[in-house]
């Protein structure tokens, strides 16, 4: 369950080891795009000391250089251990996911990992978007993250304010993450001085179903944090309405009313999902 993942370029040891103050859910250390092709042994072994040395008290993510590249594999032998736990793939499709999973399972076991490593497939090619529900229910997906620049430039439209031209991919993704839950990770906003486009970008994406969003500035994370998590009113009512529930099945009834609404069971477990949100972010 994730709200804000930020990205840190794989090459930047300041950023390394603040990596836990920033207050985000999660981190992407990038060993990817950050990373330009002269520095990638460099950054790749920076990664993998800092890991070794310091253990982050948060979600470590990953993101390998793309399995099309000559990187990926030195990338995932370097810092594959218990130090981490998710793999982030660029351009991500069915078979590059299995293949992956099979990589993971010989360096877990050849390592004696005492954890499975999660994947997060970024999905940002047309190709992705049509294979979207059989990357979701690959092995270890455990959430799906757009990548809208990507995806723009694969589809020759531009990327707008609006993001007209990502309804569809953001669609698809919230309803195949929510199909077979696991989280739909929102595509990040680049433009890190446009704090009113941030939220209005957050809250177009919560409200196609969307439960998480990437960072590529840690002061976007309050913003992403505060969209993504429940209101005080929403979670007030979700413990009013698991009050009244628990009242009615002292009295025996499947259904009750509440300020002269029907209360039935797809209301009552929204509540409780609202509620598990609101403990595990440390909101009750």
């Amino acid at each position: 369950m994730r709200r804000s993942l930020l990205f840190i370029p794989g090459n930047n040891p300041a950023m390394l080891q603040n990596a836990d103050v920033f207050e985000s859910d999660a981190v992407i250390i990038d060993l990817e795009d950050a990373v330009s092709i002269s520095e990638k042994d460099s950054a790749r072994n920076l990664v993998k000391n800092f890991l070794n040395s310091y253990r982050l008290p948060i979600e470590v993510i990953i993101r390998i250089n793309g399995m099309d590249t000559d990187f990926y594999q030195a990338d995932l032998e370097a810092i594959v251990s218990n130090n981490i736990d998710t793999i982030l793939l660029p351009k991500a499709n069915p078979r590059d996911l299995i293949k992956l999973d099979q990589i993971l399972s010989k360096i877990e076991q050849k390592n004696g990992l005492t954890k499975k490593i999660g994947v997060i497939p970024i999905i940002e090619l047309a190709s992705s978007i049509l294979d979207v529900r059989e990357i979701a229910t690959s092995p270890r997906v455990n959430g799906l993250l757009l990548g809208a620049e990507d995806l723009s430039s694969d589809l020759e439209v531009s990327r707008t304010l609006a993001g007209d031209e990502i309804f569809y991919a953001r669609s698809m993704i919230a309803i195949s993450c929510r199909a077979y839950n696991i989280d739909a990770i929102d595509t990040p906003f680049t433009d890190v001085r446009n704090e009113e486009g941030l939220l209005a970008d957050s809250q177009k994406a919560r409200g196609l179903g969307m439960n998480a969003k990437a960072c590529i500035h840690p002061n976007q994370i309050d913003i992403v944090n505060k969209i993504f998590s429940p209101s005080k009113e929403q979670i007030e009512q979700a413990l009013r309405i698991l009050k009244a529930f628990e009242n009615a099945q002292k009295e025996g009834k499947g259904v009750f009313s509440l300020d002269g609404k029907m209360v039935d069971k797809p209301i009552i477990e929204r509540a409780k999902k609202t509620i598990d949100k609101a403990k595990r972010f440390g909101l009750i």
